[in-house]
């Protein structure tokens, strides 16, 4: 089959429209690179603002308080209805559509949400909690109270707010089906949530008190806390406009601008109790006061102590 071997500099055919094509070509590339609008400079400032880090709030008395900010992790369990499920702690991750994002340099709303493996705290997984109202920042958040979830997905001009609505045929989570959890820059009923106590029976009586921050902080060496503390630090995080708990499915994997993450759904998941599982349960962890980590999750945990050992040492008889 014949091909034409020749090129402009030949100076046959259209070679002239040729020539003025190719320096078209160029200048529109170097106004663009100027610009910052090439696709390479877009993806780049994309996944340097999502993965800009970030620093959490400090917490004194083991309190979140509205305007903190936060993540939210999911701690690890094993996942028994599954035998391929993603371990470990899993924040709660603003994810961008991955066509979106090549085609954009900014995060489109609507956003979607995952869960990845990461502690460290970063644009796109710290998250900011704000009244309701808009109003009161810096009271202690409470059990059975009105608050929104916001980031900025490390961008400084822009606020997303965590939102979901009621399933349909045309708007469900891509991979589960079930009530889909996406990220708006619209404040509404939609974007409203509240935190439950982890325990149905206590659950009455726990309203409208203070929520802790992660168990992590009766790690702390300066901890006096009692041991009830620890185990409030896993709550529920329930939508108030279709009453269903934030959750995690483990076992269902998205593949997503950051690679292999678990979806992040609104269902209400319970056994045979009616007790919500661990696909619903969630820390608000804060930054850690000490140096060398960045999140109260990275406190070495204290060491085991021996009994047998203890009462060697405080028997007056033993050697």
């Amino acid at each position: 089959m014949a091909q034409n071997l020749y090129g402009p500099g030949v100076r046959m055919g259209n070679w002239n429209e040729d020539i003025y094509l190719e320096e078209e070509l160029m200048k529109d590339f170097l106004e663009k690179r100027a610009k910052g609008q090439l696709l390479i400079q877009r993806n780049r400032r994309l996944k340097e603002n999502l993965l800009r880090p970030m620093q959490l709030s400090v917490s004194e008395d083991g309190y979140v308080r509205c305007g903190d900010k936060v993540m939210l992790v999911n701690p690890a369990h094993a996942e028994v209805e599954a035998h391929l499920f993603l371990g470990g702690d899993l924040s709660l991750c603003a994810t961008p559509d991955e066509i979106k994002a090549h085609l954009s340099g900014e995060l489109e709303v609507p956003c979607g949400l995952s869960a990845a493996q990461t502690r460290i705290p970063v644009g796109r997984n710290t998250f900011t909690i704000l009244r309701a109202d808009g109003n009161a920042t810096g009271q202690v958040l409470r059990y059975g109270q009105d608050f929104c979830l916001a980031t900025t997905g490390g961008f400084e001009d822009k606020m997303l707010y965590l939102s979901s609505d009621h399933r349909t045929l045309q708007k469900s989570s891509k991979r589960s089906l079930l009530q889909e959890a996406y990220l708006t820059d619209e404040v509404s009923y939609l974007s409203c949530w509240q935190a439950a106590f982890l325990d149905p029976q206590l659950r009455l009586e726990y309203e409208g008190a203070p929520v802790p921050e992660s168990e992590a902080l009766m790690h702390n060496a300066n901890s006096t806390v009692s041991s009830s503390l620890k185990a409030n630090a896993k709550i529920l995080i329930y939508h108030c406009g279709t009453n269903r708990g934030l959750a995690v499915p483990r076992h269902v994997f998205l593949s997503t601008y950051f690679g292999k993450e678990a979806e992040v759904a609104v269902h209400t998941h319970l056994d045979s109790h009616r007790v919500e599982k661990p696909s619903n349960h969630w820390m608000l962890v804060t930054g850690n006061p000490r140096k060398g980590s960045s999140a109260m999750l990275d406190l070495p945990k204290p060491p085991a102590e021996d009994p047998p050992a203890l009462e060697q040492a405080t028997d007056p008889g033993a050697q």
